[in-house]
């Protein structure tokens, strides 16, 4: 059933991934289990680091190597203020969403990619990328959840927008694993204020509880679920899922936005299972965090304030 679309103010200038990963680690098994970090939106500890994570992640083929694994965690001492780096260029139609699916990992919104009507420019980036789709990752609790930190703190969850460059690559599978192929805008979230443009889309998530389930989401508008602060940091990374292609700018909002608290619930009410199969709850389906080695993250504002993001 096709929703109305959604006003936002401020409004700014995929089945593969289930195919790659039943192709590299097989069916997915999720758990409810206790994370390899432990944050409460504080210092990050070695207390849980050593203990199981989410299976995707134990077979050795889920580190595959190289030189820009994603994601990590964000210090200020190892970022460098970029005065070069301009404001990105966000513009999104809201036409082009066509729906929204359980992958078995993930919660992803897919857009149409064949044209330009969706996309970014600028910042640090020389061509301009469309967008292909949005997807979050959360914890099994609210004190964990993001898959990049911030100075060692953890966020809930955490929103990243996948866009591939259409200018160097025919289409997104090829961009997914060539130079310069993707750019990803990662979003904190945290707990806060209910988010209204948020809310249309967890209203969806009954139909789609179950792995591989489907449902239209009528237009929808993805700027409004970006900060109001533009303020971003900026390296370069991997994806976090299977292939885990090292072909991604990573541009990640200094500030969060926020949720509600049930609305955060929301997401654990999802399943890795499918319809059928005993369920397993969609909770810490995050990457672990991976060594920074010799990046530079650099950042498009000059001054901290007073921490991470608060």
């Amino acid at each position: 059933m096709l929703r109305a679309p959604l006003s936002c103010r401020g409004h700014v200038t995929s089945s593969a991934f289930s195919g790659l990963v039943r192709q590299r680690w097989g069916t997915l098994r999720g758990h409810w289990l206790r994370p390899e970090r432990w944050c409460v939106q504080a210092p990050c500890g070695p207390r849980r680091r050593n203990n199981a994570v989410h299976p995707l992640w134990k077979d050795p083929a889920s580190s595959p190597g190289g030189t820009r694994p994603s994601p990590i965690n964000i210090r200020w001492r190892d970022s460098v203020y970029d005065p070069r780096l301009q404001p990105l260029s966000v513009s999104y139609d809201a036409a082009s969403c066509l729906h929204v699916w359980n992958t078995g990992y993930l919660l992803q919104v897919e857009f149409d990619d064949s044209t330009d009507w969706s996309g970014i420019s600028g910042g640090p980036l020389e061509n301009p990328y469309r967008l292909k789709q949005f997807h979050f990752h959360w914890g099994a609790v609210d004190e964990w959840g993001s898959e990049h930190t911030v100075e060692d703190h953890a966020y809930p969850a955490e929103l990243h927008l996948v866009h591939w460059n259409a200018v160097k690559y025919q289409n997104y599978r090829e961009a997914a694993t060539g130079e310069h192929g993707l750019a990803v805008i990662g979003v904190f979230l945290k707990l806060g204020a209910r988010h209204e443009a948020l809310q249309e889309l967890l209203e969806v998530l009954p139909d789609i509880k179950h792995k591989d389930s489907r449902a239209a989401l009528g237009p929808f508008q993805p700027s409004c679920l970006l900060p109001t602060c533009r303020d971003y940091w900026t390296y370069p990374g991997s994806l976090t899922t299977p292939p885990l292609s090292e072909s991604v700018t990573w541009i990640i909002y200094k500030k969060p936005i926020e949720v509600a608290q049930d609305q955060l619930a929301a997401f654990r009410t999802l399943l890795f299972s499918a319809l059928g199969e005993k369920e397993e709850a969609m909770v810490n389906n995050y990457r672990p965090l991976q060594p920074l080695m010799k990046r530079k993250v650099r950042s498009s504002f000059q001054t901290p304030e007073d921490g991470p993001a608060a």
